[in-house]
């Protein structure tokens, strides 16, 4: 592909993409309007937000072009509909809606399955006090997380969050109303995103958000906003749910060994995982169903 100018789908509009290209062309141009070429749907190629793509064709004065190549992805989520993303960054609320333990971890289960880095992202820490805001961080650090956490009103915390996601995509997720798309306008104000307000009665917020399209954060760091989903997918085989647990896979990595390869890590002789860690009674539970 190096003969053609080389470009990142942003966003997808029904049969157009919209493409930030790698380096500017006439008058710093830098993103264009694209369709697809037939012959990459002969071919069994589909097009994904988050994509490098080869363009040819390219009109600069009309801000047109078209895909003629794909590049091969290093990583490719389903749910949402994005390549090469690097990171999962699981946005909750400490407040309004109030953190519950059980749902932030289905929300870190569900990111792990991605196999990519996951971040948990405590928002509204202005609405709780520094002691309880403090054993939060320590508690998930404990499951094997390094969380940040935020207030919009907070700017240092703010660009400690952009200094860790300076590099490749990061995926935003998490339960509605907990304040994505006003990270999103903070962290990028020009996008002025559309918020939606708590619901009193259910405490839980509006979707704002209907696709995914990926927003600038620097040359080389890009953030995606995906649908807001109230109930994360997890494995059915115990096995692949234990290994999203970081802590037995870090102590399988570390060299622990059971006597049998399809342990369930319960009450099994010959096994010998360390179960002295605050979430191995929510692991056995969802084992145990």
């Amino acid at each position: 592909m190096a003969e053609l100018p080389r470009a990142q789908v942003m966003a997808l509009e029904a049969n157009f993409c919209r493409v930030r290209l790698e380096n500017p062309g006439p008058a710093e141009q830098r993103l264009l309007l694209c369709t697809r070429r037939s012959r990459l749907a002969h071919e069994g190629a589909q097009v994904m937000v988050g994509d490098w793509v080869g363009l040819e064709g390219i009109d600069w004065l009309d801000g047109r072009a078209a895909i003629a190549a794909l590049e091969p992805r290093h990583s490719c989520l389903q749910r949402p509909a994005l390549a090469n993303a690097d990171r999962v960054v699981v946005v909750v609320a400490l407040a309004q809606p109030s953190l519950d333990l059980d749902g932030l971890s289905r929300f870190l289960l569900s990111a792990e399955t991605t196999g990519l880095e996951v971040l948990p992202l405590l928002s509204k820490a202005d609405l709780v006090t520094q002691q309880d805001l403090n054993q939060w961080l320590e508690r998930i650090g404990s499951w094997g997380y390094e969380p940040l956490s935020f207030s919009l009103s907070d700017s240092p915390a703010i660009e400690r969050l952009r200094e860790r996601l300076d590099v490749g995509i990061s995926v935003l997720c998490g339960p509605s109303g907990v304040g994505k798309s006003s990270l999103l306008n903070s962290l990028l104000p020009e996008l002025q995103l559309r918020t939606a307000a708590v619901s009193g009665k259910l405490q839980r917020g509006r979707h704002t958000t209907r696709h995914v399209e990926l927003f600038p954060l620097g040359n080389s760091a890009l953030l995606a906003d995906t649908p807001g989903f109230n109930r994360p997918e997890l494995p059915t085989k115990a096995k692949d749910l234990a290994y999203l647990f970081p802590e037995i896979r870090n102590q399988l990595k570390a060299g622990v060994l059971c006597k049998f390869n399809d342990c369930r890590h319960l009450q099994e002789p010959g096994c010998e995982l360390e179960r002295s860690w605050e979430r191995y009674g929510f692991y056995a539970d969802l084992i145990s169903h």
